[in-house]
């Protein structure tokens, strides 16, 4: 029987690059190059927004060999309110990847093996929906904000950073510029249609009252909508994907 693998993959607010990577596996997610999978269904010519915003040449992660553009950590710098210059980004760069792996350990696409996804947004719809079995039945996890905490304990090994040019490719190519950045969760579940051959998606959206809101805190404001994420259009493109049979998204309750 094939071990599967759990990934349960952080992506931190907007402020911090750094994706984490749980060190007990004993394999490493890859990339999908590749325009076959074993799945019973596989992304195709059939998926018309996919297709149309889909830029694999964008990579999700950074290396050592990544050329990221003065303009690109320009528009990233905005979002950062980061004082400092892009020498001072890249130099930077240059003494992380002397401490964590200068290429991203990615294992070669299997032609024999579906890779399904799950991921799994911070929507209130996800209280009372059951779908916990569901979502750890998939083989890689990808889960909501975590605190940005000064100092993290993990294996060096196992920490990818996130491209500042695959966000901005997720606000310019996908979001059409809507909004002042990406959620997080939009940035996540883009993310997985990028490594995943079959997506699942869970905890997106309003609640039934039209409500948006964190399933882990109270609803406290109920003017405030999505602040400054586009959310309606972060949540149209989800439903648009679903329809097209690209995802398959689960609304909760």
């Amino acid at each position: 029987m094939t071990l599967k693998v759990k990934l349960g993959i952080f992506l931190l607010s907007v402020a911090s690059l750094s994706l984490l990577w749980r060190s007990d596996f004993t394999q490493r997610l890859q990339l999908r190059y590749n325009d076959t999978c074993p799945c019973e269904v596989c992304f195709s010519s059939h998926h018309t927004m996919l297709n149309h915003h889909l830029r694999r040449s964008v990579k999700p992660f950074l290396s050592a060999n990544t050329s990221v553009s003065e303009e690109t950590f320009q528009w990233w710098k905005r979002l950062q309110k980061e004082k400092h210059n892009f020498t001072y980004f890249k130099s930077t760069l240059d003494k992380l990847f002397k401490i964590i792996s200068p290429i991203p350990d990615l294992i070669k696409p299997s032609p024999d093996k579906c890779r399904t996804c799950a991921v799994v947004g911070n929507s209130v719809n996800l209280k009372g929906s059951h779908y916990g079995p569901l979502i750890d039945f998939q083989d890689i996890v990808i889960r909501s904000y975590a605190p940005i905490k000064t100092k993290i304990k993990a294996n060096k090994d196992l920490v990818m950073v996130l491209n500042p040019a695959f966000m901005r490719y997720v606000h310019e190519i996908w979001l059409k510029k809507k909004g002042n950045y990406p959620s997080t969760g939009f940035m996540a579940f883009i993310f997985a249609l990028h490594i995943c051959d079959e997506v699942h998606v869970f905890g997106y959206g309003a609640d039934h009252d039209g409500n948006w809101s964190h399933y882990f805190e109270g609803l406290r404001n109920k003017k405030l909508k999505t602040g400054q994420h586009p959310g309606h259009q972060e949540y149209a493109i989800i439903q648009q994907l679903a329809k097209e049979k690209t995802i398959t998204f689960y609304k909760g309750s």
